[in-house]
């Protein structure tokens, strides 16, 4: 499981005097009050970077990054994307589980037949959709009990109801 658990992407400045506008993914927008740090990811490494959230308005983060006193110093963060750390991220909610631990699930039918590999979830709706890259292509499909009886990412495994996934299954061949 990913150490790290990306929760913004930094979008552009935010005024003249280094505030920046930030894109969260967190699904507890409020979290970001709290977090003094975040990371920075390059080539695998992750370097700590002080974080300042000033507002949260319109599911948008203003913040200030590092030291950043300008525009100009924050354009160096434009379209970066921002971690946090698994110890300080919120505890995922009973019956729920990090999107990143789900990337790279292999998902099976109740005979062991593999469907594919988790490559993506989709936000978009009041259901999540999975995107799945199999030996044919890419298939999607929404992310119900019904389809998905047993998600286990610490094994890496996603069991699926064959008859329901035909049911509601997109396939991009």
């Amino acid at each position: 499981m990913q150490e790290y658990l990306m929760i913004g992407t930094v979008l552009k400045p935010q005024g003249v005097r280094g505030e920046c506008k930030i894109k969260p993914y967190a699904a507890n927008v409020d979290l970001f009050s709290s977090w003094k740090t975040l990371y920075l990811e390059d080539h695998g490494a992750y370097t700590p970077i002080p974080l300042k959230t000033t507002r949260i308005h319109e599911g948008f983060v203003y913040a200030y990054l590092a030291d950043c006193a300008s525009a100009n110093d924050v354009e160096a963060f434009r379209n970066r994307d921002l971690y946090i750390d698994r110890a300080h991220a919120a505890p995922p909610v009973d019956g729920s589980v990090y999107i990143a631990d789900l990337i790279g699930c292999i998902a099976e039918d109740e005979s062991g037949n593999p469907v594919g590999t988790l490559t993506d979830v989709l936000q978009y709706g009041s259901v999540d959709t999975w995107v799945f890259r199999t030996a044919s292509g890419t298939l999607m499909a929404p992310a119900l009990l019904s389809v998905f009886p047993q998600v286990d990412p610490a094994a890496g495994k996603i069991l699926v109801c064959a008859d329901k996934l035909r049911e509601v299954a997109v396939y991009d061949d």
